[in-house]
């Protein structure tokens, strides 16, 4: 019985046929290549083709079948697979030998030659020529029953693009969506900019930032968590709608719906409140998922989602109510709310958190969990959103709305931006109190905003959405992970 060869066996082997290629004056790594037909192209114009003498395809070696004298093998492009056939008889002195002998799966080549059909119907190449473009030194993962550890696939990604197709075409999804998103933008008259990600002070949200040192300022920067303060100075500067695909950095735990490096979509229209947002939002999702998915109902995590207008709406403090019976202003300040959350069993709160803090807490683990349709969770508590505009009969609450869909996944935040340089310190100076309290995630005091405002905002509205949240929730990808090409991950070492 055959030694079952392993995985350092076939190491072993692909270098030795490495030393072969060198010796036989083969370049196993040449910078030219040549090809007349993607395989797309090749399938689509078969019968337009199937007179020619010269196609000309690349790719990678996906499996070869050999049969004595001849040989079925596929290649790949970033296209597609297709069929070619090596036969001894129809190529020149050697290239079936050295084929045969020199080349494996996972070897990059070109091959010319012309179509034909097997008997078995199926179209594929005839080589009369081909040449190596690039030797791989390490077996393919499905040689070894796939790439099929979590963990792996993700610290890997590029044996996952590999070996599960199925990925790629999340990412080509994920493309679409963006595409999409700067169409829509584009077409309704807003301007795509770039906004700092190392930032002097760190704001737009709530959130721990990452620190850096900057040797020749001798300053502490921060990667920045959200691209809101700077776009909304873009506003003030005249620029009526401005937009950032902007990559976003967050110091805080991973699970399935978080990872430290992010992207969003962040706008801002002048003129606009947080009521027309919500319709101007309905419109950009609804046509997302149309040219992503082919249809307004998607599938995730076994619930079907319809997206039609109107999305629901629902206030904040009426969904605690109506979810479990707490209306939030019976508990109108820290130690009272504190008191009732830890009755309520909530496990993620501490002393030191800020009433506001409490309260979105309550609303994760009551209300969220149950948004499964488009919802629009609307009037937050005005401790819970610094930099938006309180509404006028209760400003207890604030103009803010957040998308929830799929059972808790917080699409989109947006709301009325505060343009009112007095009201605006006052809400810097009650989130520095928080931070002397010890919530690391308090909005720090931007003066150098506050200034900006000074100089006048007109009415403004402004919305952010997470790219990965959205990926996930269109492919169907519960873990974030998926949906990010490079994921961050504790290191093996400490793993």
């Amino acid at each position: 019985m055959a030694k079952k060869e392993t995985y350092q066996d076939e190491s072993l082997t692909r270098a030795q046929r490495l030393e072969a290629l060198i010796k036989k004056g083969i370049n196993p790594y040449p910078s030219q290549s040549d090809r007349t037909h993607t395989i797309i192209d090749l399938e689509d114009n078969l019968n337009k083709l199937k007179k020619s003498k010269k196609i000309i395809l690349v790719g990678r070696v996906r499996s070869i079948r050999a049969h004595g004298g001849s040989s079925f093998a596929h290649i790949e492009d970033g296209t597609g697979r297709f069929q070619v056939y090596f036969k001894k008889d129809e190529l020149k002195k050697d290239l079936y030998k050295n084929f045969i002998e020199l080349i494996d799966v996972g070897d990059f080549i070109q091959v010319t030659g012309s179509l034909f059909k097997t008997k078995k119907g199926e179209h594929t190449i005839m080589v009369n020529d081909w040449t190596l473009l690039s030797k791989t030194l390490s077996p393919m993962p499905e040689k070894w029953h796939g790439l099929q550890d979590i963990e792996a696939r993700f610290r890997k990604r590029y044996l996952d693009l590999i070996t599960n197709e199925e990925v790629r075409e999340i990412f080509y999804a994920r493309a679409a969506i963006v595409s999409t998103i700067r169409m829509f933008l584009n077409e309704h008259g807003f301007l795509e900019v770039d906004t700092p990600e190392l930032q002097p002070m760190p704001g737009g949200a709530l959130a721990k930032p990452f620190v850096t040192h900057h040797n020749s300022l001798d300053t502490d920067l921060y990667l920045r968590i959200a691209p809101e303060l700077y776009l909304k100075r873009l506003i003030v500067g005249g620029y009526e709608r401005v937009y950032e695909v902007a990559r976003c950095f967050r110091n805080e735990g991973m699970d399935w719906s978080h990872n430290p490096e992010f992207t969003q979509v962040e706008f801002y229209a002048a003129y606009m409140d947080y009521e027309q947002l919500m319709d101007l939002t309905e419109d950009l999702i609804l046509e997302i998922v149309k040219n992503v998915n082919d249809s307004n109902e998607i599938e995730y995590e076994g619930n079907k989602i319809k997206f039609k207008k109107k999305f629901k709406r629902v206030q904040f403090r009426q969904a605690l109510i109506d979810a479990a019976d707490i209306d939030i202003e019976a508990y109108p300040d820290q130690k009272s709310i504190y008191k009732k959350a830890q009755k309520l069993g909530l496990k993620d709160i501490k002393p030191k958190d800020s009433r506001g803090k409490i309260c979105d807490e309550l609303y994760k683990e009551f209300v969220r969990p149950n948004l499964v349709q488009p919802t629009f969770m609307i009037d937050h508590p005005v401790e819970l959103s610094p930099l938006a505009k309180k509404k006028e009969d209760d400003p207890r609450y604030v103009e803010r709305f957040q998308l929830v869909v799929g059972g808790g996944i917080e699409l989109v935040n947006a709301f009325s931006e505060l343009n009112d340089p007095i009201d605006q310190r006052e809400r810097f100076n009650e989130q520095q109190e928080a931070a002397i309290a010890g919530d690391e995630e308090a909005h720090p005091i931007d003066d150098d905003f506050i200034e900006a405002l000074e100089h006048g905002m007109p009415p403004t509205a402004g919305f952010g959405m997470g790219i990965d949240r959205l990926t996930s929730l269109l492919t169907n990808k519960k873990n974030i992970k998926e949906v990010i090409l490079f994921p961050t991950l504790r290191p093996k070492d400490k793993s």
